[in-house]
């Protein structure tokens, strides 16, 4: 008894050594000797078949062999749960696999512990050949799941270019329900692609019509493909993906909204909420009438050079900057008030007359000797001083990054105070310069028209800036207000 034991175990021995070295003539030998010999695999301790370690060599005559004795071989599972389909789809031995499907086609959808199917392990690895053959006798694979990620998921996760470009024709009559699917994450293929940074698949993935039509979908964190790459490192190759990303209507998920970049038929169908069934236009045609001209205005060109990117950041960050320089300006213009230019009369109070005008200790000499320029001087230098004030006090007070009112406040007080101290100094240098020098200033009048022109263009350029934000905060605010009548419940 114990030797016949001893026969069967020196048997299934010789058995897996023939597996290893892909020897058929000793299989067929080792068959004669006990036709049993493959049911009797089940009873030993190895966790191993000889069908997955010939799989595994790459065996592929010695396979085929083992198929023909014993085809239910293709079920049998490892420790991992691995079939023999799934080590050599993974291996990438084409024709070994196509032996297997012969034997049994069902082992296509047999998972192993990770949940992994044959297709799943080829994809990943970017076997082509062993791909196409695990899709002809179940093409449904295709649409297995790992872990909520789909077939095509792992070729981005991968990086298996090849892979991806052949399962996306092979999908091609999928009414791009595959293409846009989504993981756990809600992430589709093209979030994954901009999160790897893959340039080559991003470019391929944009060239679909399906996948660029919902190029703007969101994750579960509400965020589209441009808002992930933006979380990345930017380098070289994030500028290269920001231009394609953008170049293809991609948007972030804060734009989504606007009516310049909706998709043409999401515009058309807005346009027609505006009109209803019998054509007429409805009850709130004030409000129609603001959102076609706010909607036209925004399409233009040159709208964009008049928006500041993270308007709220740019205050917070630069508010030590404003607080110097409205601190200088502050500076300044109180010490030309109380220092003004030409000086004050050092005599003592009298009664006696410079020219016309009586003057007294501490006054300004040019409040007496010419009043009228001196006026000006002194009401700009005072607007000029309560602007730069005002800005102090409202960066101590604190700048809230969401109100676009209080930020538009703080910018018009710089303007003012950066004006009225440009004026201050023009009539400063205008009194304490003398008749003769003045005089032939006004004589080049090219240079003085020059000087004024730039001014001009500068202020007014300033001045179309504030009253374009004032009116497009306002036109907002108006059309919120409308559609929050509208939409609240009439009696």
């Amino acid at each position: 008894m114990d030797r016949s034991h001893d026969i069967e175990e020196a048997n299934v021995a010789a058995l897996y050594e023939a597996s290893h070295a892909g020897c058929e003539s000793t299989l067929n030998s080792l068959m004669q000797r006990d036709a049993l010999i493959l049911n009797k695999i089940s009873l030993t301790s190895f966790p191993d078949t000889p069908l997955h370690i010939a799989v595994l060599h790459g065996h592929l005559e010695f396979t085929a062999a083992l198929l023909r004795r014993k085809p239910n071989l293709t079920g049998r599972k490892d420790l991992r749960g691995r079939t023999a389909l799934h080590l050599a789809s993974a291996e990438g031995h084409a024709e070994i696999v196509r032996e297997l499907l012969q034997a049994n086609t069902d082992v296509c959808l047999s998972r192993d512990e990770d949940g992994r199917i044959p297709l799943h392990l080829a994809v990943m690895r970017g076997h082509i050949e062993v791909i196409k053959k695990l899709l002809i006798p179940k093409p449904n694979s295709f649409l297995e799941d790992l872990d909520g990620a789909s077939v095509l998921h792992l070729c981005v996760k991968y990086n298996c270019l090849d892979a991806l470009k052949y399962l996306l024709v092979e999908s091609a009559d999928d009414d791009g329900y595959s293409l846009n699917s989504k993981d756990n994450d809600g992430n589709s293929i093209l979030h994954l692609a901009v999160m790897y940074g893959q340039t080559e698949t991003i470019k391929y993935l944009l060239s679909s019509s399906k996948i660029k039509g919902e190029a703007n979908a969101i994750n579960r964190i509400g965020n589209t493909a441009l808002d992930v790459l933006e979380l990345g490192h930017r380098d070289f190759k994030y500028l290269k993906i920001q231009d394609m990303l953008m170049a293809a209507g991609v948007r972030r998920s804060k734009d989504l909204n606007s009516p310049g970049l909706l998709p043409t038929t999401q515009r058309h169908e807005r346009a027609a909420q505006y009109i209803n069934n019998e054509g007429h236009e409805p009850a709130t045609a004030a409000q129609s009438w603001f959102k076609k001209w706010w909607a036209y205005f925004c399409l233009c060109g040159w709208v964009k050079h008049f928006k500041r990117q993270g308007r709220s950041n740019w205050v917070v960050e630069t508010r030590g900057t404003l607080m110097l320089v409205a601190t200088v300006i502050a500076t300044v213009t109180f010490q030309a008030g109380i220092n003004p230019p030409g000086g004050v009369w050092q005599q003592g109070c009298q009664d006696a007359k410079y020219g016309n005008y009586t003057h007294c200790t501490g006054k300004a000499i040019f409040s007496d000797i010419n009043p009228n320029v001196y006026q000006f001087f002194l009401s700009f230098n005072t607007t000029s001083l309560v602007a730069a004030l005002s800005v102090v006090l409202l960066i101590t007070l604190g700048i809230p990054k969401r109100s676009k009112l209080f930020i538009w406040l703080l910018t018009l007080a710089m303007l003012i105070a950066v004006t009225f101290m440009l004026y201050t100094y023009f009539l400063a240098a205008y009194l304490v310069t003398s008749e003769a020098v003045t005089q032939k200033i006004m004589i080049n009048r090219i240079y003085l028209l020059s000087l004024m022109g730039i001014l001009l263009v500068v202020l007014v350029i300033a001045g179309v800036v504030l009253i374009y934000r004032l009116l497009a905060w306002m036109v907002k605010l108006l059309l919120k207000c409308m559609r929050c009548l509208t939409m609240s419940p009439t009696n």
